[in-house]
């Protein structure tokens, strides 16, 4: 099977640092969750706003979570998610009610990510239900004493030969995104912070410092 290439999203609704992860071109789009929303002083009809400057800004997908408890209260508040354009992704919990919901939306043409999974029995159930992505949390995974890279990396295979995937998330440092990439994992979302780990290195840094040195002894 061939592998799928990997994408990098940014998970914040610090508009600064997104739109700058946006305008370098290196990541694929944009997720948030209601934590994240409150974190970044976002309010709920601020919504809105936020996908068109993101969209403008070029993200190819932004996520947002719908909210209720219950299955008709997820697929009503998803209403509104989806009215904001075509490249909006609805996050559904990983509840009872938020399977019934997620096959619902699914069934219905949205694109939807299961988030908060945390068994490879659900990730099994998000497949079933032919959701676009799964999300697990490895950094909550680890913090609750579980190996999270090798259940993700179950996950995945749980996704074999179907149209599901998995988007890691809670990820805390570069070397999360490397272990789960060579595990078969080809979608990660991760804080600005994390982002700005996988594209810096100093020696790097220290070798560019040196061609712009040479290149202005050779006259440039």
């Amino acid at each position: 099977m061939t592998p799928i290439a990997p994408r990098l999203y940014v998970d914040s609704a610090d508009v600064d640092r997104v739109s700058r992860l946006l305008a370098a071109g290196v990541v694929y789009g944009v997720t948030t969750n209601p934590t994240i929303l409150e974190r970044g002083g976002r309010t709920a009809a601020e919504i809105p706003d936020l996908y068109a400057r993101w969209v403008e800004e070029g993200a190819r997908e932004v996520f947002f979570q719908t909210w209720g408890g219950d299955t008709a209260s997820f697929l009503r508040n998803a209403e509104g998610i989806r009215a904001l354009g075509d490249r909006v992704a609805v996050k559904v919990p990983a509840t009872p009610d938020g399977f019934a919901a997620a096959s619902a939306l699914v069934r219905d043409g949205a694109t939807v990510l299961v988030t908060a999974v945390y068994s490879v029995a659900q990730a099994l159930a998000g497949a079933a239900i032919g959701a676009r992505y799964l999300a697990p949390y490895l950094g909550r995974m680890r913090d609750a004493g579980v190996d999270g890279e090798v259940v993700i990396a179950r996950m995945q295979e749980m996704c074999a030969g179907t149209d599901s995937n998995v988007l890691a998330a809670s990820l805390r440092s570069a070397e999360d995104l490397v272990g789960l990439r060579r595990a078969g994992v080809p979608y990660f979302t991760a804080a600005p912070d994390v982002l700005d780990q996988v594209l810096f290195n100093p020696v790097s840094d220290a070798s560019a410092a040196e061609f712009d040195a040479a290149m202005v002894r050779l006259g440039a």
